[in-house]
């Protein structure tokens, strides 16, 4: 099939890669336009774009697909590529930009041989939808403690995720999954439903299931003032958000005008309450840092001082001191020991 990819990060490179591999003739890669990265700030290109070059596909990086918009001469750009690339059908996934009307009707008009209208803009979305529509549905699955996700392939229409369901299939959430370790699987299952999808395109129209009216929830994109812990909070939920937030942003706190990244910890206890404030660190050995929470403790096992490497507790302590007493949290430099 002759296909439009839009997509632009880690997560959308499997399904690139693997379309590609499916034999699907990739007439045009949409993805972002490079961003600064690094402490260089050097531009780098995404990994949608890094994988669709290393295959020999075009690709186009508009800053808006919007004819009214900001940049309507990206649009107008953007439009005529389409057009050219007479696909059957764009997959998206993970992409960034608001596909206007314009664009889903498009690709509802080019119609592959046998069939009479086109496959449309089919996304692949990496939750169970109506659960967790929007930007961040990995993030705030494990932050919510959710015990599965899965992906849902859709096709798209005017609303945010609100498209009916073309397939979708479960997947646990295990004990210990970080953003990280579950986008590179919700990325390799979203690949292999997309693939069956457009089998089954080839042969007959696509028939989308509408969206239950029950469990809407959305997933809203992650601030980076959501990254500062706040540690009146319950253990419970520090410890999801710590792992929520891995890779990005990245859980954080500080000792006193030191920023420290927290990358993995353990529940102590849920219900002990020491009569210290919270933030206030109760011990700190090699097998972790223990902290005091709004309820519980939680044992922070791996740590990363600004500028520095992520390291296991006894590494970190031992060029890093955080004595019992000590106060963390997001404004310690008047309070915190030194």
């Amino acid at each position: 099939m002759r296909l439009v990819f839009a997509g632009t990060p880690e997560f959308a490179r499997s399904a690139l890669e693997r379309l590609h591999a499916e034999g699907h003739a990739i007439a045009l890669v949409l993805t972002q336009p490079d961003r600064p990265a690094g402490r260089g700030l050097k531009l780098q290109a995404s990994p949608v774009k890094q994988a669709a070059l290393a295959l020999g596909l075009t690709v186009a990086q508009p800053r808006s697909l919007r004819l009214d918009g900001k940049f309507p001469q990206d649009a107008a750009a953007a439009h005529a590529a389409l057009e050219s690339a007479q696909a059957h059908a764009m997959v998206v996934a993970a992409y960034g930009l608001i596909l206007p009307q314009w664009v889903l009707d498009l690709m509802r008009n080019q119609a592959p041989p046998g069939l009479s209208a086109g496959l449309g803009c089919i996304n692949i979305h990496a939750s169970l939808l109506p659960r967790w529509r929007g930007a961040a549905p990995i993030h705030r699955a494990i932050e919510a403690g959710d015990r599965e996700t899965g992906v849902t392939i859709m096709r798209m229409d005017s609303g945010l995720d609100t498209g009916p369901t073309l397939l979708a299939e479960a997947l646990p959430i295990d004990v210990g999954e970080t953003t990280g370790s579950l986008q590179e699987k919700l990325a390799l299952l979203g690949a292999r439903l997309m693939v069956l999808v457009l089998q089954r395109g080839t042969s007959a129209p696509l028939v989308g299931t509408p969206q239950s009216a029950q469990g809407v929830c959305y997933a809203h994109k992650i601030g980076k003032h959501e990254a500062m812990l706040d540690w009146a909070q319950t253990a419970v939920a520090l410890e999801r958000k710590i792992r929520a937030f891995d890779p990005l942003p990245g859980a954080a706190t500080r000792r006193g005008a030191v920023g420290i990244k927290l990358w993995r910890a353990e529940i102590e206890s849920e219900a002990c309450v020491s009569g210290r404030p919270c933030g206030t660190v109760l011990s700190a050995h090699a097998h972790g840092v223990t902290v005091q929470c709004g309820a519980g403790v939680l044992r922070l096992t791996e740590l990363q001082r600004s500028g520095g490497k992520r390291l296991g507790a006894r590494e970190f302590l031992q060029g890093f001191a955080l004595d019992v007493g000590t106060l963390l949290g997001p404004d310690t430099a008047a309070t915190g020991p030194g």
